[in-house]
């Protein structure tokens, strides 16, 4: 496996799509030299977005984040997409106007109310409650032990729509650790009540059709051969943007780590187009 320059890579094309978690920031903060290497690209005149499977929060407190570490306004809030995003379109036209119970911090609710539904956390709904769907929003902002749980049985006496907003399986925690993702509680809820959700996020092609028609209004004429996608996450960033026609870049400073790279690249068939160690090499 070769490892290529970040920098030098990125040079060759007009738009880049950033993941975040593993490719701008990691549990114990922001990944050094991520946000300087971000301002350089924009700087240079590429057209950066983050693409992200995250309804965890909305885009406009993303980019309050980011912008204040660091230290200027790095990306406007329509530069973040969230798979979120996508969820709460299907909210939107989709789901009949009422009570949508969610499973995540209060913050991601904002991805129900913004679809004009009302949102209710999965520890606050009764079986009174006329609820019309439900949604796994997060993995954090909850007592895992009695709130899963209790969207487990919310699911099993209801019969509405569950909507899975986040569809990754793990994400990076400090040194080699990693955590179970939303996507796994939804895949584990699923396989429980035999029941099939509905799901928004990498690897899925939508959302990487969504990420380009974002790109458009900037460049009308944009196309994908013009894009490179960085992750770190071989099974949704890369195998998803290798399916769509971007070329890929895995970065190891998240989900793939240097010492077993060579052998999950191997092991799982997805051949990125490049490798770098990180977006600052």
């Amino acid at each position: 496996m070769d490892l290529v320059s970040f920098r030098e890579t990125a040079d060759k094309y007009s738009v880049i799509f950033l993941d975040a978690y593993g490719v701008l920031k990691s549990a114990s903060g922001l990944i050094e030299g991520a946000l300087d290497v971000t301002r350089s690209l924009i700087d240079a005149g590429k057209e950066v977005f983050v693409v992200t499977n995250d309804s965890s929060r909305s885009p406009e407190s993303m980019a309050t984040r980011y912008n204040a570490q660091a230290g200027c306004e790095l990306l406007p809030p329509e530069r973040y997409i969230s798979s979120g995003l996508l969820a709460s379109e299907y909210i939107e036209h989709q789901i009949p106007y009422g009570k949508v119970a969610y499973l995540g911090k209060p913050e991601s609710a904002h991805y129900i109310e913004i679809a004009g539904k009302i949102p209710v956390s999965i520890s606050e709904t009764s079986p009174k409650d006329n609820i019309v769907a439900i949604v796994l929003l997060d993995d954090e902002g909850f007592d895992w032990f009695s709130e899963i749980n209790a969207a487990l049985n919310l699911i099993r006496r209801t019969n509405v729509p569950v909507i899975v907003a986040n569809a990754d399986i793990t994400y990076p925690l400090k040194g080699n650790d990693i955590a179970i993702a939303v996507g796994s509680l939804g895949d584990l809820l699923s396989q429980i009540t035999e029941k099939t959700f509905v799901r928004f996020g990498k690897p899925d092609s939508m959302m990487f059709a969504y990420a380009l028609a974002r790109a458009r209004q900037a460049l009308p004429h944009v196309t994908k051969r013009d894009v490179l996608f960085v992750g770190d996450t071989l099974r949704t960033d890369i195998i998803g943007s290798n399916t769509y026609g971007f070329d890929s870049i895995l970065v190891l400073s998240g989900n793939t780590l240097p010492e077993t790279a060579d052998l999950m690249i191997q092991a799982s068939g997805i051949i990125p187009t490049y490798v770098a160690e990180s977006i600052a090499t």
